[in-house]
């Protein structure tokens, strides 16, 4: 994916792994298939049933962990974490898994989301004399957990996720046991499944494929599975609630590969572009997508419009995260180190441009001067997704309205602004259909907050700036 240019990032990935002889190597693959969903930290926590082992640090997660250091993460069980900060600092104490250790025993969180009350939680804990160690609100809910040391762990944990706002996908282990969470609304993705006899968790059904473990079903909104060597345990801390996982998971987050809600991310992605397609054509020769999110549209909005699905945009896949740009010049045309339009597709051609989204028009610009100095006689931007409008409070990196094009801009005006022929969006209808294909009508399908500014929980604005996103 295009994160680092597209200014559009998801949080966090996790996976779990309990009762299996190398759970550290297996959590390591089972990372490197969530590797898309954060590339600045990656950390592992194991356990023998005694003992709890940490290894973390930042960088990708094959930076972060050498044959020799996963060598010595014994134990058969463990979780893992990838991370992608946002605000904060990204120092090492805020590398997750998070662990701690007290009289009552260790315990390690992974997590993956943000949560919108904690702020005032941190506030309270503050006050009662908690002295808290990093600004990640994952930090929050170890503190809520260990305030109740009479309750069995699982009542604690419980009782804490009563008290937490948001959208929250969490993975937590103690010596023997591993504790799966999500939030009453199921805001962010989260699955279980098998290997043999061991259990797996994991944020995306990807990565059971890599390590050649089988899906068992999703997490429920509100269900907290306890996992030990006796086996899974299903425990509800919230009333059911109409899932509303996050859209964006199926338009940009997740691999074309992955499942999400029984539903495969590549087919809805290209019933998008077939919506698309339907909702705004246009007379053109050839139709290209922006790589890697965007393929999967484009190649549904070809063949809706009956259209020649092209390579015009290829992605230059050896330009690592610390490419150094040696000039301002470059710097600003950095999207030409990650992207080479094609010149014998796109010359003389009146080209549509399919892309995922717009989140502060840079990139589309430099897009559509990438294609038009390749030849391209006509660009028509088509996006397949709704404008993005609203802030997200739930772990995507677009906090405030100010840094959103779509907020401050009319269509038309976008399309000035990024040098399109012309330009036009998939309607939220169009979205939701896509992904649900008549499931869920538009009240009642995944979270569209970002496009239509309708929250699926609390917000509490205010509190969110300080905190750093898991």
């Amino acid at each position: 994916m295009l994160g680092e240019i597209k200014g559009l990032n998801e949080e966090c990935g996790i996976f779990g792994v309990w009762g299996h002889s190398e759970a550290a190597q297996l959590t390591y693959y089972g990372l490197h298939a969530l590797q898309h969903r954060g590339q600045e930290g990656a950390g592992i926590v194991t356990t023998d049933g005694e003992h709890m082992k940490l290894a973390k640090g930042h960088g990708l997660i094959n930076e972060v962990f050498s044959q020799e250091r996963l060598d010595g993460m014994t134990g058969h069980s463990s979780i893992g974490h990838v991370r992608y900060a946002t605000s904060g600092d990204g120092s090492y104490e805020n590398i997750q898994p998070l662990m701690f250790r007290s009289q009552t025993g260790g315990l390690a969180l992974a997590h993956n989301g943000n949560l919108v009350n904690a702020q005032a939680l941190k506030n309270q804990l503050e006050g009662q004399g908690s002295i808290l160690q990093t600004t990640s609100d994952t930090e929050v809910v170890a503190h809520l957990i260990k305030r109740a040391p009479h309750l069995p762990i699982d009542e604690a944990i419980m009782d804490a996720l009563t008290m937490v706002k948001g959208a929250y996908a969490f993975l937590m282990m103690t010596e023997d046991q591993m504790f799966v969470a999500n939030d009453p609304r199921g805001l962010r993705p989260l699955s279980l499944g098998y290997l043999g006899d061991s259990w797996v968790v994991s944020s995306e059904t990807c990565a059971f494929d890599v390590i050649g473990a089988t899906y068992e079903r999703d997490i429920r909104p509100g269900e907290l599975l306890v996992i030990d060597n006796d086996g899974v345990k299903s425990k509800r801390y919230s009333a059911p609630i109409q899932r509303t996982l996050c859209s964006m998971e199926y338009v940009y987050f997740s691999r074309p590969d992955s499942n999400l809600d029984g539903k495969n991310v590549h087919a809805s992605r290209k019933r998008m572009g077939k919506s698309l397609a339907k909702e705004a054509p246009v007379e053109a020769d050839v139709v290209t997508g922006v790589p890697d999110s965007s393929i999967s549209a484009a190649i549904g909005y070809a063949e809706q419009a009956g259209l020649p699905y092209e390579l015009g945009l290829i992605k230059n896949r050896y330009v690592g995260r610390t490419f150094i740009q040696p000039s301002q010049e470059l710097r600003e045309q950095g999207v030409k180190m990650k992207l080479s339009a094609v010149r014998g597709i796109v010359e003389g051609k009146r080209v549509v441009m399919v892309d995922d989204s717009i989140v502060r028009g840079t990139t589309s610009r430099r897009i559509v001067q990438l294609l038009k100095e390749a030849g391209a006689k006509e660009v028509h931007v088509r996006i397949a997704s709704p404008p993005i409008q609203n802030p997200c409070y739930y772990g995507i990196d677009t906090s405030t309205s100010g840094e959103l094009i779509a907020a401050n801009n009319s269509v038309k005006e976008i399309e000035e602004q990024i040098g399109a022929d012309s330009l036009a969006y998939l309607t939220p209808e169009g979205l939701n259909d896509a992904i649900y294909q008549g499931e869920d009508d538009l009240n009642h399908g995944g979270c569209m907050a970002c496009f239509t500014g309708n929250y699926p929980t609390e917000i509490y604005p205010n509190t969110i700036p300080p905190y750093e996103k898991a």
